[in-house]
C-alpha cells in the first residue's frame, strides 16, 4: 500500500531533496551489473521517500473523517523497525545476559544457562515509545511550523525507545561482532567503538573484530583487527578512528560473502547517510525475505547503524555525535579571525566551516561565538554584489565598526563557482572552495573602491575533524554505542540509533536517509542567528 504520510511529517509541503552520497554507495569498484542493481535499490528508496514528502498533501484526503487515524496507522507501519523474527519465525529468545547487577563481564560457561534477574527494572519494554514531535503548532505561519494538514492538526508520532530488552535472540558465545567506520573522520568515533566493545563483553561476547578502513576492509587484502576491552580502554583519549576510515569499497554481494565467510553475526556500521544506505543494502541482502534485485540469503545477522556526521544532517535526530565538538572547536577559528580582523586596519576575517548541504555548524558556531557579523549557509541564497549584497554590507561594517567577521559553510554559494562534476569515492560532488572565492572577491571589490581591506582567511576543517570528542559528545557516543549493542541483541536489524527529544530511539534506516536534514530558514534558530549577527537578507 502506498504510504499516505510524508517522509518525516515535517512540513505541509516539504522540499524533495536528493543526496549525492546515496546513489554511489561503494564507488567505482562495483561491477556494471551490480552497480545498476545497487543504485536501483538506493535510488528507489530515496525517490519513494521524496515522493511521499512532496505529494503528501495531495495523497491525504483531508475530507475523510478518518484521515488522522489512517495517517497514524501508516506512520506506525513505516516506523516499525525490522526484527529477525520477521524472517526467522521460529527464532527462540533467551533471557538477557545483560544486567547492571553483574558489575563485571560474564566469565562462566553460559552455554547451559543464562544468568538473569527478571526482577531488575532496567529493561526496556518492546512497546515503549518516544514522541517524535513535541510542539503543537496552531498555524502553518508559525515560525518553524511543522504541519501535516492546512489546519495544523496535532497528530501523535511515536518511535521505538532504545535500550536493553529482557529477551535476546543471539547466544553470546556464538556471536562474532564486527565494527566498521566509514566516510571521513569525526570526533567521537573511538568513543563509540570503545563502548560497543565494552557492552558486547558485558553481554558475554568473546569474538569482536574491527573491519579496517571502512567497507574497503571487507576485501581480501586487509586483515580484521581483534578487539577487546584491553585494546580499546584508552582509545577515546585521542581523535580519529582506531579502525581507520575510507570511502568506496566492494559490492554489497561481496561484503555479504565476506561476512558469511568470517562468520559475522552482528555488524555495527558507523557513518553518515551514504554509509547507512550501504548498511541498509547489506541488511536487505542478508535478512529481508523479498530483497530487491538481490538473492535471498536468510542469514541470521543483525545490522545496526550509528549515525556519524559532523554536519548534523541526518533526519529526525536532535543531533549526531561530533557536532557539539565541531561547534566548540569552531570557536577557536572564529575567535582567531576576530582578533586578526579587529587588530588590523579595515580588517575582515573569513572562516569556512563544514557543511556540504546543511549549515548547522556555521549557524550554531556563529550563535555561540557572538563575534560573527555575517553567516552564510547553503540553505539560504545570497548575492555578493548589488545594493543588497554581502560586499555592500561588508563596506557598511568597515565604515561603522572598522572590522568584520564572516562565517561561511563549505556548501554555501556554490552557484558562484565553476562546476567540475568531479566526485569522490562515495559519490559526493567535489565542491569548489567558496572561502577562497569570497576572499578574492572581497579584495577585488575594496581595491576597486580605492580603499583596500586587510582580509584573512581561515579553514580549520581538518583540525576540527581530527579532534577528540568533548564531554557532551563523549556522553552521546557512549550511550549510542551501548544502545547499538542492545538493539542487535534484541534481534533488530536494518536500524540506526539516535537521540530524539533527549531520549534514545531506534529508527528504520530508510526513514533517516531519504534526504539530508537542513536548516529551516523560517526556524527560530536561524532567526536567532540573524538577530545575533545583525545581518540583512542578501537578496
Amino acid at each position: 500500500m502506498e504510504s499516505i504520510s510524508p517522509a518525516i511529517g515535517s512540513t505541509l509541503f516539504p522540499p524533495a531533496k536528493s543526496h549525492d552520497r546515496i546513489p554511489q554507495l561503494f564507488g567505482s569498484s562495483l561491477t556494471t551489473s551490480r552497480r545498476i542493481n545497487l543504485n536501483g535499490i538506493c535510488r528507489k528508496t530515496r525517490i519513494s521517500a521524496e515522493q511521499k514528502a512532496s505529494t503528501a498533501a495531495v495523497a491525504i484526503d483531508f475530507t475523510d473523517p478518518d484521515w488522522k487515524s489512517k495517517y497514524e496507522s501508516d506512520f506506525e507501519s513505516r516506523f516499525n523497525i525490522p526484527h529477525l523474527t520477521d524472517v526467522f519465525e521460529d527464532a527462540v529468545p533467551f533471557p538477557s545476559t545483560f544486567c547492571l547487577k553483574m558489575r563485571t563481564p560474564i566469565t562462566e560457561d553460559i552455554a547451559d544457562g543464562y544468568p538473569s534477574d527478571e526482577n531488575w527494572h532496567g529493561y526496556i519494554n518492546n512497546d515503549d515509545r518516544v514522541l517524535l514531535k513535541v510542539i503543537r503548532f496552531s498555524s502553518p505561519t508559525s515560525a518553524g511550523a511543522e504541519c501535516i494538514d492546512p489546519d495544523c492538526t496535532w497528530v501523535e508520532q511515536w518511535v521505538h525507545r532504545a535500550g536493553p530488552r529482557k529477551k535476546i535472540y543471539f547466544k553470546p558465545e556464538n556471536v562474532k561482532a564486527a565494527i566498521v567506520t566509514c566516510g571521513g573522520l569525526c570526533p567521537g568515533l573511538n568513543d563509540v567503538i570503545r563502548q560497543i566493545v565494552i557492552t558486547l563483553e558485558i553481554y558475554g561476547v568473546k569474538k569482536i573484530v574491527g573491519i579496517p578502513f571502512g567497507y574497503r576492509g571487507f576485501g581480501d587484502e586487509l586483515a580484521e583487527m581483534p578487539l577487546s576491552r584491553k585494546v580499546v580502554q584508552n582509545v577515546h583519549l585521542s581523535g580519529g578512528s582506531l579502525l581507520g576510515v575510507s570511502r568506496g569499497g566492494p559490492t554489497v554481494s561481496e561484503i555479504v560473502d565476506s561476512m558469511q565467510e568470517r562468520g559475522i553475526s552482528m555488524l555495527f556500521v558507523l557513518g553518515g547517510n551514504g554509509t547507512h544506505a550501504g548498511a541498509n543494502a547489506i541488511h536487505t541482502e542478508v535478512v529481508t525475505p523479498v530483497a530487491l534485485n538481490c538473492r535471498k540469503r536468510r542469514l541470521k545477522v543483525a545490522v545496526v547503524g550509528v549515525p556519524k556526521t559532523i554536519d548534523n544532517d541526518i533526519l529526525l535526530m536532535d543531533k549526531t555525535f561530533g557536532f557539539d565538538t565541531a561547534v566548540e572547536e569552531a570557536q577557536r577559528a572564529i575567535n582567531s579571525a576576530y582578533i586578526e580582523a579587529h587588530s588590523a586596519y579595515r580588517g575582515i576575517g573569513i572562516v569556512k566551516l563544514m557543511g556540504r548541504s546543511s549549515g548547522f555548524i556555521a549557524m550554531q558556531a556563529s550563535l555561540a561565538s557572538g563575534q560573527v557579523d555575517i553567516c552564510l549557509i547553503p540553505e539560504v541564497a545570497f548575492h555578493l554584489h548589488g545594493p543588497h549584497g554581502v560586499l555592500g554590507h561588508l563596506k557598511y561594517l568597515l565604515e561603522t565598526k572598522g572590522s568584520a567577521v564572516l562565517c561561511i559553510a563549505e556548501g554555501a554559494g556554490q552557484n558562484f563557482l565553476e562546476k567540475t562534476n568531479a566526485k569522490d569515492a562515495s559519490g559526493n560532488i567535489v565542491l569548489g572552495d567558496i572561502g577562497v572565492h569570497i576572499q578574492q572577491e572581497i579584495k577585488k571589490y575594496f581595491k576597486e573602491l580605492g580603499a583596500p581591506a586587510d582580509v584573512k582567511y581561515i579553514d580549520p576543517t581538518y583540525m576540527i575533524r581530527a579532534c577528540r570528542a568533548n564531554a557532551s559528545d563523549g556522553i552521546l557516543c557512549t550511550v549510542l554505542g551501548q544502545n547499538a549493542v542492545h538493539g542487535a541483541f534484541a534481534g533488530y536489524s536494518g536500524i540506526t540509533v539516535g537521540i530524539c527529544n533527549t531520549h534514545y530511539v531506534y529508527l528504520p534506516i530508510p526513514e533517516v536517509i531519504s534526504y539530508p536534514k537542513a536548516v529551516d530558514p523560517n526556524s527560530r534558530m536561524w532567526h536567532r542567528c540573524l538577530t545575533s549577527t545583525g545581518q540583512p537578507d542578501f537578496i
